[in-house]
């Protein structure tokens, strides 16, 4: 998830980071993201703008510190006062409802007050200014969409308390192996993976330390290699001169200390060590952003659009559903990992391919104590317990059942079990079906004690008639209370709260008539380009609060130039979660940054050609694949208004 930094302190964000990240956020912040009791919300886990703005006004010039005194106090009052001539002057609905989303906008953008206080705005203001009713506006809060996110997130939340999701990812890198290139590739691998179906920010949080402790392991094993060969060579050497002093005194004059020269190679392994520490730590931020991608329940922007199109399109025949989304991203997913793999192999370990890949090589010592490090913490989990067991037992059967339901090219089981269940039933109700068994199965295997039990122990048998006969389930509400990302589902019910007023007041039928004129512009070069923007805003905001306050624009210019409203939507939505250039562009990169490894210019320099890299991946997946899947190149039926009223 991306996160928002303030517009002002954006431009002082490389000299505040390299001052006092490295000491503050690190040792403030790492500890509560790798603390998995405190992984409660991805919009919580970044640096907090209070610690951030106070470091600012001691690093800000005299004359600036009253401004950043009273920057948010500004923006919370003046924004309003600013803005009031709009509704004043031009009394519609359509004008009320603009100036609402202007305000929440700049709140988004600026954080002056929490993300989810924002998302509430709608709930007051719009039936006060006559725009929606109450009624109306609330329901938005908790809708179909909602109540699908909710769900994944409880299956998700399981996974991670039972660690089912760290035997996972210990299991492939012991199968794909230690080699460089492999060990990236397997590190991308299961990061995406992982972030298909639980947060991209628990998804780091596991596999940063993982990755940390390969690469401390793999470093000691190389120091503790070349000492020996050091220690060695310099016996030799000493034995070998002191047989030639008399043909070459210089020569034992600079060995005369029992001293060996520097290996000049030695400064180039260090460098080489480096960029090997910052490729494989980039390259898990990166995985977890990209495999958010891949799924409807992945990322809030992939949610936002489908709330979005059921909002806009009531009547769009559940065009973006499970199946139809994972059939569009997922190919998408696996083309942008294997040029970020390739990307970042390039940029920090080279193409040799007897090195990074071990062509023709036995595995180095160093490989040998990487695989060593894997295969101890596979041990610490010991056998899978029953309660993996079955949470896996239930993740599978929820992915089967979302992908049977409507598959597109058969009937699913919703129609085939059910009369007229393509009608009723949607992805939602297989997500809460799930979640709802996770509170009930037990945690471990119950005992059936018969009525007539031997009474060789009176003590024992009491005792155990005494307990309950199912155990504690596989999850507690406590713990999903504790973990369960509150915030994201009000930001996501805002969003669906502001396209609702936007299509019902008028707002988005006048937005899509002044885009006319984009109709002479071929629709790939507007996908595009609307592509690289959102790239681009994502940065410095938050990729949910970005996709809400873009995509219902999109929406109403694909009305006014007559294209198919995924045409734009889907490359924006994707386009939303390649937060790749600042650490504080999502939470993902501000963990792998407070490690240490790396320096902002370094995921600036990276940062830019991912970017490149995913709107290159979206244009050709909406131009090649997503055309037949969607139908694209006609403008459908139920598009010709969005509020199908």
């Amino acid at each position: 998830m991306s996160y928002i930094l303030p517009g002002v302190e954006l431009q002082c964000l490389i000299l505040l980071y390299r001052i006092s990240s490295r000491c503050l956020f690190k040792a403030s912040i790492t500890q509560r993201l790798l603390d998995p009791g405190i992984l409660t919300s991805q919009e919580d886990l970044t640096p907090s703008l209070f610690l951030l703005t106070q470091t600012m006004q001691k690093m800000a010039p005299t004359c600036l510190r009253p401004l950043l005194r009273y920057r948010s106090f500004a923006i919370l009052f003046f924004t309003p006062l600013l803005l009031l001539p709009l509704p004043v002057t031009v009394p519609t609905r359509e004008a009320k409802c603009a100036y609402i989303i202007i305000i929440m906008a700049v709140y988004w953008c600026t954080e002056v007050i929490p993300l989810a206080v924002t998302s509430l705005m709608p709930v007051v203001f719009f039936p006060l200014l006559g725009v929606q009713s109450s009624k109306s506006v609330c329901l938005q809060y908790l809708n179909d969409t909602n109540m699908l996110f909710v769900g994944g997130l409880i299956v998700a939340i399981s996974v991670e308390q039972w660690n089912l999701h760290k035997r996972i990812a210990l299991r492939v890198l012991l199968i794909l192996g230690v080699k460089p290139a492999l060990l990236m590739l397997g590190f991308m691998i299961v990061t995406a993976f992982l972030s298909m179906w639980i947060s991209n920010t628990a998804t780091t949080a596991m596999m940063v330390p993982i990755v940390q402790a390969v690469l401390e392991q793999m470093d000691n094993t190389e120091y503790d290699v070349t000492m020996m060969e050091q220690a060695t060579g310099q016996t030799n050497t000493v034995t070998e001169l002191q047989e030639k002093n008399v043909s070459d005194p210089t020569t034992v004059q600079v060995i005369s200390n029992g001293q060996v020269p520097d290996d000049p190679r030695s400064s180039e392994e260090k460098k080489m060590k480096k960029r090997i520490c910052k490729g494989m730590t980039l390259c898990v931020c990166y995985a977890a952003s990209i495999g958010g991608t891949a799924t409807l329940t992945g990322t809030g922007p992939n949610m936002v659009l489908k709330g979005q199109m059921n909002q806009l399109y009531p009547n769009n025949n559940d065009v973006v559903n499970f199946a139809s989304w994972f059939g569009f991203a997922f190919p998408n997913m696996i083309l942008m990992l294997v040029l970020a793999w390739l990307w970042l192999q390039c940029s920090f370990m080279g193409l040799n391919f007897k090195k990074s890949w071990g062509c023709g090589t036995e595995r180095t010592a160093k490989e040998k104590a990487a695989y060593n490090v894997l295969k101890a913490e596979m041990k610490k989990l010991g056998p899978i317990s029953y309660a993996e067991f079955n949470v896996l037992i239930m993740f599978v059967l929820l992915v089967l059942l979302w992908f049977s339901r409507h598959p597109g090219f058969v009937k699913g089981w919703a129609n085939r079990l059910f009369p007229d269940g393509e009608k009723y039933i949607t992805d939602s109700a297989p997500a809460v079906f799930i979640a709802l068994l996770l509170f009930i199965l037990p945690a471990t295997k119950p005992k059936f004690i018969g009525w007539n039990s031997s009474m060789s122990d009176p003590e024992q048998t009491e005792e155990d008639i005494k307990k309950p006969f199912l155990p504690a389930p596989l999850l507690d509400w406590n713990v999903v209370q504790r973990k369960m990302p509150w915030s994201i589902v009000l930001l996501l019910g805002g969003g669906f709260a502001l396209a609702d007023a936007s299509a019902n007041s008028g707002l988005s039928a006048w937005l899509g008539h002044q885009m006319t004129p984009l109709g002479s512009i071929p629709p790939w070069a507007i996908a595009t380009v609307l592509s690289l923007i959102i790239a681009v805003f994502t940065e410095c905001t938050s990729n949910v609060a970005t996709a809400t306050l873009f995509l219902p624009v999109f929406s109403s210019m694909a009305a006014s130039v007559k294209i198919h409203p995924l045409y734009v939507m889907l490359p924006g939505t994707l386009s939303a979660s390649f937060a790749f250039m600042l650490p504080v562009a999502t939470p993902p990169n501000a963990i792998v940054f407070s490690y240490g490894h790396i320096r902002v210019l370094d995921m600036v320099r990276s940062g830019i050609v991912m970017n490149i890299i995913g709107v290159f991946c979206v244009t050709l997946a909406i131009n090649t694949w997503g055309r037949p899947m969607f139908d694209l190149d006609t403008f459908p039926t139920w598009a010709n208004s969005t509020t199908n009223q």
